[in-house]
């Protein structure tokens, strides 16, 4: 399995779960894990994903991602498990 994490942060607007759902599955990204809360306006939201299915490379994925971001007025990051774990760690 090839997991990734996605995080999104920004101001809360309508919409943005949708959209971050519909670039996964028209990409054959599978949502693992999702938890996503909203604290005084501002949306966050972390991802865990499988993207083995899909035949997009990691680097065009996340770019694609930032790109989305940039168009709903979030930030978008999309990073490999193992490199997210490694800087996280205790």
């Amino acid at each position: 399995m090839k997991k990734a994490i996605i995080t999104v942060v920004g101001q809360d607007t309508v919409g943005i779960i949708a959209k971050v759902c519909t670039y996964l599955a028209d990409n054959e990204i599978n949502i693992l894990d999702i938890s996503q809360t909203i604290v005084q306006g501002y949306f966050n939201m972390m991802m865990i994903v499988d993207r083995s299915a899909s035949k997009k490379h990691f680097a065009d994925v996340a770019a694609e991602l930032e790109e989305l971001g940039t168009q709903i007025g979030v930030v978008i990051k999309c990073q490999r498990e193992e490199i997210f774990a490694q800087m996280h760690r205790i």
